[in-house]
């Protein structure tokens, strides 16, 4: 075959095609935001559904989950052999029940549409993220929804009822009769509910920080001490002044940082095991 036989025949023959280059197969920065205003906008979605939801059923969620412990026959003081009475709940001020109405659904419709809302920023560094990655961080997001509606639930359950039922039936004088604002007692409620449900995070930030290489199981042990005061005095800030209900806050803040210890241990060593290898030493020097 002669030399200008075979440049026809290279000359013919269809050239690969090229491949674009990574920049533009990368999103851009720009494309981030954008991605990212999207997420937001679908979480805030599920949380309008969340709050549409709680207005249908207003008056269940009035009458039997935020008035529930105001009733002396609420579920929760059977099973924990309180001796209850009726709060008397009246409103002193003339929009008092629009806005605890208002206020207090609105809060409930968040709780409804958070876990959407947590989904959503999930969805968003899931990309980004390697196979193991997504396993782990669909755990997280599992993880951090189970806490905060334990939380929540410790909150209502436990907390409330026993704060409940110690300002009802503290009395300074039998001459001084025990009539609650409507305001006050849907904000404590709501208070009381919702700390406990963000106080239950405390084992998803020592994950996430210790992740990062920014916490440290050594320096959670070396402050224990220092915790525990805290904890007490963030109960008794939360809770009445009575030492059984400090007490019920107080033990679970305890053993969530004891969690909190494991977790970061666990955390750092994969973390370490991953950066230096199981031999200690890293991939490149093997």
């Amino acid at each position: 075959m002669s030399q200008g036989t075979s440049q026809r025949k290279i000359m013919d023959s269809i050239p690969p095609k090229a491949e674009a280059p990574k920049m533009l197969i990368e999103m851009s920065f720009l494309d981030h935001l954008e991605e990212l205003r999207w997420r937001i906008l679908k979480g805030l979605a599920g949380v309008m559904v969340g709050i549409i939801i709680a207005f249908i059923f207003s008056e269940f969620f009035i009458d039997e989950v935020l008035l529930g412990p105001a009733k002396a026959d609420f579920f929760m003081y059977k099973l924990m052999g309180l001796d209850s009475v009726d709060l008397v709940l009246q409103n002193r001020t003339l929009p008092g029940q629009f806005f605890s109405y208002w206020g207090t659904l609105f809060v409930v419709g968040v709780i409804i549409g958070s876990p959407l809302f947590f989904y959503q920023l999930w969805a968003f560094f899931e990309p980004a993220l390697e196979t193991e990655e997504k396993q782990g961080s669909t755990f997280v997001v599992t993880f951090i929804t189970f806490m905060f509606t334990r939380g929540l639930l410790f909150g209502y359950l436990i907390l409330t009822p026993f704060a409940v039922q110690f300002f009802a039936t503290f009395q300074l004088s039998e001459a001084v009769r025990n009539d609650f604002d409507i305001t006050a007692y849907f904000s404590s409620l709501t208070m009381w509910t919702m700390t406990s449900g963000f106080i239950f995070q405390l084992p998803v930030v020592s994950y996430g920080l210790s992740k990062v290489g920014l916490l440290t199981p050594e320096f959670l042990k070396k402050n224990r001490k220092i915790a525990l005061v805290v904890c007490l005095i963030l109960a008794a800030f939360l809770t009445p002044p009575d030492p059984v209900s400090q007490m019920l806050l107080a033990i679970p803040l305890v053993l969530l940082y004891e969690v909190a210890i494991w977790i970061s241990k666990v955390t750092n060593k994969r973390r370490d095991r991953k950066i230096w290898g199981k031999d200690g030493k890293p991939d490149s020097m093997k």
